[in-house]
């Protein structure tokens, strides 16, 4: 069940009364929770608790948000389907208790329920209305996909994800902040190429933890994070490289990385 929050600090406000989204869940408490949030945002809403309902607003709104699971073996995407034939220049975002689907279906965009906040609602929707008003908007799963994996392993510990030959694909907020830049810096840019302090063995790790699936852990103070400060000894880290299949089918690597022990004179 979804809980409401008061508006977040710095969160801006859209007032965009023009903009009606339709809300489909099998629960009315959350159907209520989420037309409030929206209208406290700007946004009008329509609500349908079946896909009978929903099919009935198809032609008087402009986004739609569908909850997966309905219950008794019925599915949001049977109404995202007929949605996209019908008008398929209206977005659409699933609600998933899970990740048991596949991206790349009919819909623009998934959001985990339980671990999405009401703030990626608020930018998926922000990000649509550029479409409604004529500009081109290209949103896919990619940062939501990666960012459930950076979740799933903890807010204190560095993550990012790269193919093989060490492009970066996603960087946690962690991460950048070490390597002091933002999260927006890295998808595009090469490891190598940016940081080429980085020791040279690791080019091949990464090859050969995409290409042959294989798990690489490297518990020394030379690892893939040190980066020298001249500002005394380095702590030693415990990185872990894993593989992954990437968004688009490529392999690719996670890479993880912990603090295992600092140095004597850095506890200072």
């Amino acid at each position: 069940m979804e809980t409401e929050s008061p508006t977040p600090v710095g969160l801006e406000i859209v007032r965009s009364p023009s903009v009606n989204v339709l809300l489909l869940d099998d629960d009315p408490v959350n159907l209520h929770l989420r037309g409030t949030i929206l209208r406290q945002h700007g946004y009008s809403s329509v609500a349908a608790s079946t896909i009978e309902e929903a099919n009935q607003l198809l032609d008087h709104i402009d986004i739609a948000v569908l909850d997966y699971h309905l219950g008794h073996g019925k599915f949001g995407t049977e109404v995202a389907a007929k949605l996209r034939k019908r008008r398929p220049q209206v977005p659409i975002i699933i609600m998933s208790a899970t990740l048991e689907r596949r991206f790349g279906g009919v819909e623009d965009m998934h959001l985990l329920k339980g671990h999405s906040s009401i703030d990626d609602l608020l930018a998926a929707l922000r990000s649509f209305e550029a479409r409604l008003r004529g500009s081109p908007v290209v949103v896919d799963a990619r940062d939501f996909f990666y960012s459930r994996i950076s979740l799933a392993i903890g807010s204190d510990v560095l993550v990012q994800i790269l193919d093989s030959a060490g492009n970066w694909l996603y960087c946690n907020e962690t991460a950048a902040a070490y390597l002091s830049q933002t999260r927006e810096w890295f998808p595009g840019r090469n490891l190598f190429v940016e940081i080429p302090s980085v020791p040279t063995d690791w080019t091949e790790i990464l090859r050969s933890v995409a290409e042959t699936r294989n798990t690489h852990i490297d518990r020394s103070r030379r690892g893939l994070f040190f980066l020298a400060t001249g500002s005394g000894p380095s702590p030693s880290w415990s990185v872990l490289a894993f593989p992954i299949t990437l968004h688009d089918g490529r392999p690719g690597v996670v890479l993880t990385a912990r603090i295992l022990e600092r140095a004597p004179t850095l506890l200072a």
